[in-house]
């Protein structure tokens, strides 16, 4: 969303409340960072978009990543995850567990779609 790239989720405007993983700010942080040292950003980007992923994640709930999710995430999963999605995963499911409420799960990643409806999410992209 914050790179304005197609695809981006036209629902994000119609968000009550946002929530998401700690990993959510060094992902985005990370991508800005490997953009920067291929060329593909000059300086006065980078500031601001790392000024926007701050504020983004300011917006947010921010769940950390805990022990609990760290062994629940080490746990097998209805399909198949890499370490990051699942732990984006068990994070969206424990929140919704503790919480006792619905949750939707914005991802373009069709891997970790497919897993969170498997588990028992909805799902936008």
């Amino acid at each position: 969303m914050l790179l304005r790239q197609a695809g981006a989720l036209e629902q994000w405007d119609t968000v009550e409340r946002g929530v998401a993983s700690a990993l959510v700010e060094v992902e985005c942080l990370r991508t800005l960072d490997r953009l920067r040292l291929a060329g593909m950003l000059e300086e006065s980007e980078l500031v601001q978009l790392r000024e926007a992923v701050f504020g983004l994640t300011a917006s947010l709930e921010v769940v950390e990543v805990s022990a609990p999710v760290l062994a629940r995430a080490s746990q097998p999963l209805p399909t198949a995850l890499g370490t990051l999605d699942a732990i984006h995963l068990v994070t969206a499911l424990m929140w919704r567990d503790e919480l006792e409420t619905d949750l939707t799960m914005a991802t373009h990643d069709h891997a970790l779609a497919q897993a969170a409806r498997a588990s028992g999410l909805q799902t936008v992209s």
